[in-house]
Parts: C-alpha cells; structure tokens; sequence
C-alpha cells in the first residue's frame, strides 16, 4: 500500500510541475503515465489477493 501511495504521489507532483512549467509538458504525459501504471498494479494485487480466499 505504500508503493502505491508513493506512485500516485510521484505521478500528482510530475503532473503539477508539467502543467506548471512551460515547455515541460512531457512531466505531465509521464505523471499520467505512472499513475495509469499504478493504478494497473493495484487492480491487480486486489484481485490476485481476492481469488486466495479458501472456499467453504
């Protein structure tokens, strides 16, 4: 939980500063690319931790 804490963070200050500063538009392609990234790992350690429940 604290990697995807720490990836939204790095993603929301790269997309702050690519918006923010000009000719730097690529910080913010690269923001939205890590959060889209970390948001991608999370789905998958929530359903990967779902399906290890026993059945009873």
């Amino acid at each position: 939980m604290a990697l995807f804490l720490l990836l939204v963070l790095v993603a929301v200050v790269l997309g702050i500063i690519g918006a923010v500063a000009d000719g730097l538009g690529f910080l913010l392609v690269i923001g939205i690319v890590v959060f889209a990234a970390d948001l991608i790992f999370f789905g998958t350690r929530i359903s990967r931790r779902a399906r290890r429940r026993p059945v009873r």
